[in-house]
């Protein structure tokens, strides 16, 4: 169907596919959360978003490795055989992690294997990708992205186990993102007019208003919450802010940037906005996930 889609509307099926499966998970999550979108009051309304902020990227991300998985076979390290396997099978595991991460069943499996592979991605790819030039720093921005990715992870299956296992697992992951937003936040002053959330390689359009006061702006935030969340002082407070500030960058700031990449005539261009969409919004998701594992009375 995405492949005729495509076809009929002149789009690379990748494209469609991973916008289809980002748009179908936001339906399901959003269906599965909605009692606690409806009791929710204030920004707790973001944190009963965690999960669709979590899956839906995974949705997207696996579709991309179904769709184009010539795509992501460079990135199998050379010491491991059967690239293609590897690209078709966390593929299938994304997708897999995707629906159980929207319905909220067995996330104690799928939170814990998300973060186990991302782990293993940091130690396998992302540090001696780093390693290799240390001065620089998307290198190491991306390692740390994955390493907050996969804690993550393992707060929502903290957070679903429960008992003495489940607290380590969300003290580990409270700890990888509270780094993360200091080192992050740190970025964002010393290159304020990068894409705001995840400072990479692109920076914001000239064309939106306020460049500097947004990247100043959430730099000041991560600093802050990432003091507070690596202390563990009103974690949930500040894991709140932080994750609906983030979520807020991704409706306007990466939403606009993601419809001008649509309708720019360049594949590359649209799989590139759909990608720090999704990276972002992954990243809401992560900090949100922190918010809804740790207790009200922190």
């Amino acid at each position: 169907m995405h492949i005729t889609l495509a076809t009929f509307f002149g789009i690379d099926r990748t494209v469609v596919s991973m916008c289809g499966a980002g748009i179908i998970v936001f339906v399901i999550a959003l269906w599965a959360a909605r009692t606690d979108i409806a009791q929710a009051r204030g920004l707790d309304k973001f944190v009963a978003l965690s999960n669709l902020c979590f899956a839906v990227p995974l949705a997207a991300f696996g579709a991309l490795h179904l769709s184009a998985v010539e795509f992501v076979t460079p990135m199998v390290p050379s010491y491991m055989p059967w690239p293609l396997f590897w690209g078709y099978f966390f593929g299938f595991a994304l997708l897999a992690a995707s629906l159980s991460i929207a319905t909220n069943i067995l996330v104690r499996w799928s939170g814990l294997l998300w973060g186990i592979a991302m782990f293993l991605f940091v130690a396998m790819m992302d540090i001696p990708g780093a390693l290799a030039d240390p001065r620089d720093r998307f290198g190491w921005t991306l390692a740390i992205r994955e390493m907050a990715f996969g804690g993550g992870g393992w707060i929502l299956a903290g957070n679903a186990m429960r008992g003495p296992g489940g607290s380590r697992l969300i003290t580990v992951g409270r700890v990888v993102i509270a780094i993360t937003a200091i080192f992050y936040g740190v970025e964002h002053f010393q290159h304020p007019v990068a894409r705001p959330g995840v400072p990479l390689e692109k920076l914001m359009p000239a064309w939106i208003p306020g460049r500097l006061l947004i990247g100043y702006l959430t730099g000041l935030i991560l600093l802050i919450a990432g003091a507070f969340m690596l202390l563990g002082k009103k974690t949930r407070m500040a894991a709140t802010y932080l994750g609906s500030w983030i979520v807020l960058l991704v409706v306007f700031i990466y939403g606009p940037i993601l419809i001008a990449s649509l309708l720019d005539p360049s594949t590359a261009v649209k799989i590139e906005g759909i990608n720090y969409f999704f990276d972002t919004l992954l990243f809401a998701g992560t900090i949100l996930a922190l918010a809804s594992a740790t207790p009200r009375t922190d």
